[in-house]
């Protein structure tokens, strides 16, 4: 039997900023994006904050009302990105099956580690304590037979936890848990398998099969199987994940987003970054479009659609817009964050001559040569009149860059350059 565990980075963002800053310690502290915002948005905060009510995206004021000794930190991604990489390090020690999943966390399949006797508890016990000696931060680890329990396990006990989720106990500690739990359901999915009175994993793993795949498709199909513990889906390696299967690039706003030009505004703004990090990538064409919207109370919801292949900015944006007229109505609320991204990628010798025309060349030329002057006098040298309306949106460069890999080498000298070299960045 396979031996996975899941690792959590406990309250990452804003444990990485009290590791650099002491001064933090026994504060609630909050990490957000631009202080001076007032509808800035938490991102993330530590345990004293948690307990103090304040919860991920909540807007900074609210924050703030809830709890006025709260420190507020600004972000640095590219800090957090160092940790992450440190971290992972320390996991490839022990196996190359080490699959992130997101930045604070990741699988390891130790299936075939024979340290401590291939005792799965001990070795993620010692990946803890090397972690909290070597790195300085906490992590939740979560120990079973499969990928999705080895995730339900480390979200059971916070922080700096162990929990073991076997062959032998899943009925008893993963059954009873709210269906919710489970990864992959989100609110909509929560809503439909309770209409079918399936209220806990439990309830989910004895439903019939082929009800659930006629209710929800091949969604359904696979949530049976992770709830019956049957999810076969294997760790993958580094090189097995550097495969580019999609471009894509999304932000949070500054402040909630309220009409169509706002929205077209930073859909375009997202298109020009896919396409200029698609064609970087060697892709000549894409084949279908992405478009994640987020609520401004954090509801994710993702539309996919197929469009005549394109590398051209003016199109995704095009495409991506059309889904989010489809999708999206403003009388459900207000939009804080979008994400663009392109996927299903061909070659130009693929498509018929009819699909080549003179206008499609005439707009790559041109696009070619605004992409020739952004790179030699900067992103915003040039901007469409849309971007213009909003002096914020002017001033962003969202093409997505690439912190180069930094290990464990480089911590100690940038724990001293945060904390003593800039001590002013903390608000």
């Amino acid at each position: 039997m396979r031996k996975i565990l899941h690792s959590d980075l406990n309250n990452f963002y804003a444990s990485v900023e009290c590791l650099l800053n002491p001064d933090l310690k026994g504060y609630p502290v909050v990490v957000c994006g631009r202080t001076e915002d007032r509808h800035g948005i938490v991102l993330a905060k530590n345990e004293i904050a948690k307990k103090a009510g304040i919860k991920t995206g909540m807007v900074l004021y609210e924050a703030k009302n809830l709890c006025p000794n709260v420190k507020c930190v600004v972000a640095h991604h590219d800090v957090y990105l160092c940790y992450s990489r440190a971290v992972k390090d320390i996991y490839r020690e022990y196996t190359d099956r080490v699959e992130s999943f997101g930045i604070d966390e990741a699988w390891l399949d130790i299936t075939n580690v024979s340290k401590h006797g291939g005792d799965a508890a001990k070795i993620a016990e010692e990946i803890s304590n090397r972690i909290k000696t070597e790195i300085g931060l906490t992590v939740s680890i979560g120990v079973s037979f499969n990928k999705v329990f080895a995730k339900l396990a480390s979200d059971m006990k916070k922080p700096d936890a162990i929990t073991i989720v076997s062959a032998e106990n899943y009925k008893e500690k993963v059954w009873p848990l709210p269906v919710e739990n489970l990864l992959y359901v989100g609110r909509k999915t929560k809503i439909k398998l309770k209409d079918m009175a399936i209220n806990t994993i439990g309830d989910l793993a004895r439903f019939d099969r082929d009800i659930l795949s006629k209710k929800l498709g091949k969604a359904g199909e696979m949530l049976s199987i992770y709830a019956r513990g049957e999810d076969q889906d294997v760790v993958k390696t580094k090189a097995e994940m550097q495969e580019i299967k999609s471009v894509g690039n999304s932000l949070t706003y500054y402040r909630d987003i309220k009409t169509d030009q706002d929205a077209f505004a930073l859909i375009t703004l997202l298109a020009e970054s896919v396409s200029t990090r698609m064609i970087s990538y060697g892709f000549s064409l894409a084949r279908t479009i992405h478009l994640t919207i987020v609520s401004n109370e954090l509801e994710y919801t993702t539309r996919i659609s197929k469009m005549h292949p394109t590398c051209l900015a003016e199109q995704i944006a095009k495409e991506a817009f059309a889904l989010f007229k489809k999708h999206f109505a403003w009388g459900n609320g207000l939009v804080r964050g979008l994400g663009v991204a392109v996927s299903d990628f061909c070659k130009e010798e693929q498509l018929s001559l009819d699909n080549l025309t003179y206008d499609t060349q005439k707009k790559k030329d041109l696009q070619n040569t605004i992409e020739n002057l952004r790179s030699r006098f900067g992103r915003n040298i040039i901007n469409k009149a849309i971007i213009f309306a909003d002096k914020r949106m002017q001033q962003l460069n969202i093409v997505e860059t690439h912190t180069e890999n930094i290990g464990r080498q480089v911590l100690h000298g940038l724990k001293e350059e945060m904390v003593y070299g800039s001590s002013t960045h903390h608000k």
